[in-house]
């Protein structure tokens, strides 16, 4: 399948940091086991949210220390986090260790083998929008299919902004994200070359959610 073609999108965010290079060639080795795979995922999770949450919003906030009152500031918005079932599980614990306040809502999509289009087959989300920032978590971006599902599940329940955490993006999916939905910003830790004919990102790292959970084959 083709690469990405043109310049890569703004809305982008493909980290160099050396913290998370070390730890994605533990993540793509074959041989790491699901155990130190889920930590892993966990650990490069947290470092991404970190820079996803950047740009959070703020309000001032007087802070009385032992020694006197000093101006500081807390949170403004509100955190979704939408871990994707059953991989994006995996890396809701590393983000809640960053926002202990944030919500967490599940979403279940699956991709027809066939078709490779997603299915959504699990939503909990209440009636309207109660975050200011949601997050999607989801390791692999390869097709683009399920991520651009789960922004328009989230655009309709009344989201305004969106971004999404993913440990690995193939080019096809960055390109129908921001074919889909230009405003939602990806921060990634890799962009791989490209899918295979099975929708496979390649050089990945297999199959995600069958290496967190001890499930499948590794290939």
């Amino acid at each position: 399948m083709s690469t990405l073609s043109g310049s890569i999108p703004p809305t982008l965010h493909v980290s160099n940091h050396p913290a998370i290079l070390h730890k994605l060639a533990i993540l793509r080795d074959e041989r790491t086991e699901p155990k130190k795979f889920r930590e892993v995922v966990r650990e490069l999770s947290w470092l991404l949210g970190y820079e996803a949450l950047a740009d959070a919003r703020i309000r001032p906030l007087d802070v009385a220390t032992p020694m006197e009152t000093t101006p500081c500031h807390e949170l403004a918005d509100r955190i979704g986090l939408i871990p994707i079932l059953r991989a994006g599980l995996g890396m809701v614990d590393a983000m809640l260790d960053l926002m202990p306040t944030a919500q967490v809502w599940h979403l279940g999509l699956f991709r027809d083998e066939r078709t490779l289009q997603p299915v959504e087959y699990y939503n909990r989300l209440p009636n309207s929008a109660t975050v200011d920032l949601c997050l999607i978590l989801d390791p692999m971006l390869a097709t683009g299919g399920s991520a651009i599902a789960a922004i328009d599940v989230l655009k309709r329940w009344g989201a305004v902004r969106i971004k999404l955490v993913n440990l690995i993006a193939a080019p096809e999916g960055v390109a129908a994200v921001a074919a889909a939905h230009p405003e939602v910003e990806i921060y990634a830790a890799a962009l791989d070359r490209q899918l295979n004919e099975k929708g496979y990102i390649l050089p990945g790292l297999g199959d995600a959610g069958d290496r967190q959970f001890g499930t499948g084959r590794n290939g």
